[in-house]
């Protein structure tokens, strides 16, 4: 059975709104600009739509070396954040067990997302020189990631979705599930045997099933939660009394991919 890569998403900032791209750069710790930003509260801990759902109405979009964030609901002037500006001030901010060192992007853009958000709040990015190690619980060879939850590529089978969607009354969208890359072709959770495959000439392995949490059911255009699809989810796809939908990866190499490049499966479990 053919399959291909139908979807490249990258989210510049943890927990705002994505960007999907016909073509992507894979680096050391993921993809290029992905999860390199994050917000982080008072005590220079991350923020996410788990607790902070109105995240999901900040958009992203990066264009001639600027990230550009905007709100979705309200008409306000865009932050504007210069790409190469070289920042000077640390952090050292705590993303789940982890402790990042971090650079703080400015007050301008603190000010901006505190107002868009309600809340006190500070953006930061995860500089070349700032190393975060994947645990050793899953690490092949000592990778490293960015401000990802915990694995540097996420990958869902568009069939995967298809299946939840006909269990559900409102279909939703695969935005829900912040997935990296989105495949056609195979059979609904196949992906789950997978243990290495490859995308073009960039191999990758499967480290563990996702566990999903709250932030799958916040609508990402209206920032509206309900139980849905966690509901639906835990009645057939619970493991070990976590909700499992999608599949961490780890890489070997770099380079370019693009949509419509063919997936091998090399090795299955």
């Amino acid at each position: 059975m053919n399959r291909a890569l139908s979807e490249i998403n990258i989210y510049p900032v943890k927990s705002l709104g994505g960007i999907s791209l016909q073509e992507v750069e894979v680096t050391d710790r993921g993809l290029k600009y992905d999860r390199r930003w994050m917000i982080v509260d008072e005590e220079e801990k991350f923020i996410s739509q788990r607790e902070s759902p109105e995240l999901a109405l900040l958009k992203t979009k990066i264009s001639h070396n600027k990230l550009i964030i905007s709100h979705k609901a309200e008409e306000v002037s865009p932050l504007v954040i210069p790409i190469n500006t070289q920042l000077t001030e640390t952090a050292i901010v705590n993303i789940w067990n982890d402790l990042v060192p971090a650079l703080a992007v400015g007050r301008y853009a603190d000010e901006w997302l505190g107002e868009a958000l309600g809340i006190k709040c500070k953006l930061v990015y995860m500089p070349e020189s700032s190393e975060r190690y994947v645990s050793d619980k899953y690490a092949f060879k000592d990778e490293i990631v960015s401000f990802a939850d915990a694995f540097p590529f996420l990958l869902i089978g568009q069939s995967s979705l298809d299946d939840l969607n006909s269990r559900l009354e409102n279909k939703i969208s695969m935005n829900r599930f912040r997935p990296n890359f989105v495949f056609s072709g195979g059979e609904p959770f196949e992906e789950d045997n997978w243990e290495k495959f490859k995308i073009g000439d960039i191999l990758f392995e499967c480290a563990k099933p996702c566990s999903r949490c709250a932030t799958v059911t916040v609508d990402q255009e209206s920032g509206n939660k309900n139980d849905e699809p966690l509901r639906t989810l835990a009645s057939y796809r619970t493991v070990d009394g976590k909700v499992m939908f999608g599949m961490n990866l780890l890489h070997e190499g770099a380079g370019k991919l693009r949509v419509g490049d063919a997936i091998e499966v090399h090795k299955k479990k």
